[in-house]
């Protein structure tokens, strides 16, 4: 009689060291957010992309909410830090304002589902959330840091963020179709000069 050959051993998920699945589960939810959008961004699906058993993102978790809420926080970290990076060379206002313009546009044409769970109602609960609340808050705190005008530094978040979410949106095209979201900072650049350089 013929022997049936041995199972193979069910395949087990990767095990992880200690610190390791964190960040794994937080690479694989940033990589479905970019690549497939905030619909197809659920625990089971990072589970899956990390290659760990559907119980594992629990650990770390609590709830869908809570991941998004991660996100959001270390992708406002993220601006703000390319924000002062920017806003730390030029001698003048000017070119503090371009170079802010700049580094926001550049953040949000490399991150447009990212920027959009930052800014927009996916996480309805985000004045109950003071770690996301204040990561938020610093970003307009850094750009009135950088232009020594809180008043100044709110108007230029306004028209920079609303000029990132209309191209974020489809909404207007300022050359990023035909010549690719690498044109976007200084498209933003030329605007925000036009808008904010002081008449002598």
């Amino acid at each position: 009689m013929k022997k049936k050959p041995a199972k193979k051993p069910a395949r087990k998920a990767a095990a992880y060291h200690h610190g390791d699945l964190r960040k794994a589960l937080h690479d694989a939810a940033a990589s479905i957010l970019e690549e497939e959008g905030l619909a197809a961004l659920s625990l089971r699906a990072v589970a899956r992309k990390a290659g760990v058993s559907h119980a594992a993102p629990y650990r770390h978790y609590p709830n869908h909410e809570a991941l998004l809420v991660e996100l959001a926080v270390e992708g406002f970290e993220e601006l703000r830090a390319a924000i002062s990076s920017a806003a730390a060379a030029p001698d003048n206002r000017m070119d503090r304002i371009t170079g802010i313009g700049g580094a926001y546009m550049r953040f949000a044409s490399k991150h447009p589902a990212l920027t959009q769970l930052m800014f927009g109602p996916q996480i309805p609960n985000r004045d109950a959330i003071p770690r996301l609340t204040d990561a938020a808050d610093a970003i307009g705190a850094e750009i009135g840091a950088a232009l020594e005008d809180s008043a100044l530094g709110l108007a230029v978040w306004a028209a920079v963020h609303g000029l990132a979410m209309l191209i974020v949106e489809n909404v207007i095209d300022l050359g990023q179709r035909r010549a690719g979201n690498a044109v976007l900072p200084t498209r933003a650049e030329i605007l925000l000069r036009s808008l904010f350089t002081e008449e002598r």
